[in-house]
């Protein structure tokens, strides 16, 4: 399918305006971060794969047109948006890497109807799962030396949502996620342990624990907390003992002060000669929560995290807009109070220990900087296959290393900012000016 009634009202109606007026020149747009969120020092740039499948498939079906003829839209522009396509180029930022306030995830040059046709797609794909990797990146950050699962499907907003936490947290560097049809798919390692449910379905944790290693294949890992957690250690070890268990085995936290239970439980499990059992800890935990586990000496092995990480609850979304820059040869810019776009298509410079630089595309960048916009795809094809989670999570890990320590801190992170180019600081006083002058000359 084709996907192209999933856009607002109002991006159909200038397209086909655009149509009928024969307004097809090619333009620039610009999807970019506008502001971070205070908690945020940064945004990792994720959603892109989904967008180029989105426009190499994109058309108006049977069924579109239809609809579009049954709602008041003129024949003319039914029949021009049946026949349309995308066949314009992108420019973006690959997934993994991170970036800061004001610089370009991708950029569209397309002809006019087809580049505002995909802002709303675009816009819903990078927003939702850049917060998401961005959650991730700095859950990864918080946990130190603990091993990382994602518990969030039962808590995101949808299955498809499910699918995309299972990914950006494994670009992120979490081991495993507990959605198995993401495992599948994606080739990720699922991971799972038990329910309080099913302790509390046999007459004793005890009973639950032999069954569980009775009836399913290792690893294994006790839930300890339905009733007393330290208790339930001591019926852990009981039954390891007795089965003779020697392979990855694991006691699950998931109540309490998580912490000081991880310190008294990783003291019955030496005192018994269970030093190879690990701990895993669950329950409500984010990166605030990693980090006070961490800071806190904590002996937690490995940590399920769920409901805060898969809606980005202190953060659910970015301030990410899509803005022309260019139409034809002549860049434009917006200059509304404290919604101002910088005109023209850009290209992000990076080096090493020095901000980025924001310059035009056509500027040759800083010496030692590479570029990180890249082109994805032109006249509406792949330039190259997609990226793999590993090939992202390389990329994220090498940009984390780049960012300066206070914008990877977890509380109150400074936010790095962008130097403008000599270029583009021209271009936009130039812009500016002519854009003041042209509004003077139309007002009444």
């Amino acid at each position: 399918m084709g996907q192209a009634l999933i856009t607002d009202l109002y991006e159909l109606a200038m397209a086909g305006s655009y149509l009928r007026r024969g307004m097809t020149t090619p333009a620039t747009f610009s999807l970019y971060v506008r502001d971070l969120p205070p908690s945020r020092g940064f945004v990792v740039a994720a959603g892109l794969e989904d967008c180029l499948d989105y426009l190499q498939r994109f058309r108006f079906g049977p069924d579109d047109t239809a609809w579009l003829a049954g709602h008041g839209f003129p024949p003319d522009v039914v029949e021009a948006l049946a026949a349309l396509r995308f066949t314009g180029d992108v420019h973006a930022v690959q997934e993994g890497r991170v970036l800061v306030a004001g610089e370009p995830l991708l950029e569209v040059t397309a002809p006019l109807p087809e580049a505002q046709l995909v802002e709303t797609f675009l816009l819903n794909r990078v927003t939702f799962q850049s917060a998401l990797a961005t959650k991730a990146a700095r859950c990864r950050l918080a946990a130190g030396d603990m091993e990382l699962i994602d518990f969030s499907l039962r808590r995101t907003h949808g299955t498809d949502a499910g699918l995309a936490v299972a990914r950006v947290t494994a670009m992120a560097g979490f081991a495993a996620t507990s959605n198995v049809e993401a495992a599948r798919l994606l080739g990720l390692r699922a991971a799972g342990t038990m329910a309080h449910s099913y302790v509390q379905a046999f007459a004793s944790e005890g009973d639950a624990f032999r069954a569980f290693v009775d009836d399913m294949p290792g690893p294994y890992t006790f839930l300890v907390d339905t009733y007393d957690t330290l208790d339930g250690v001591r019926v852990a070890v009981e039954v390891i003992h007795e089965l003779g268990l020697e392979g990855p085995l694991a006691v699950r936290l998931d109540s309490g002060d998580l912490a000081a239970l991880a310190h008294a439980t990783r003291r019955v499990l030496d005192d018994a000669g269970l030093a190879h059992v690990r701990i895993f800890a669950s329950g409500g935990l984010d990166e605030y929560g990693l980090e006070e586990l961490r800071l806190a000496g904590a002996p937690v092995d490995a940590v399920g995290v769920g409901t805060k990480v898969g809606v980005a609850a202190d953060a659910p979304y970015l301030d990410t807009v899509y803005k022309l820059v260019q139409l034809g040869p002549d860049p434009v810019t917006k200059l509304s109070v404290g919604k101002e776009s910088l005109p023209g298509p850009k290209q992000v410079w990076r080096r090493a220990g020095a901000p980025d630089v924001l310059a035009l595309r056509g500027e040759p960048g800083p010496p030692g900087a590479h570029p990180l916009l890249q082109p994805v795809l032109s006249g509406g094809g792949r330039l190259a296959a997609p990226t793999s989670v590993a090939a992202a999570r390389r990329r994220l890990e090498a940009d984390l290393a780049w960012l300066p320590d206070d914008a990877r801190r977890i509380r109150d992170p400074r936010q790095p900012a962008a130097v403008l180019s000599e270029g583009l600081r021209a271009l936009q006083a130039e812009t500016r000016a002519r854009a003041r002058t042209r509004a003077a000359e139309a007002a009444p």
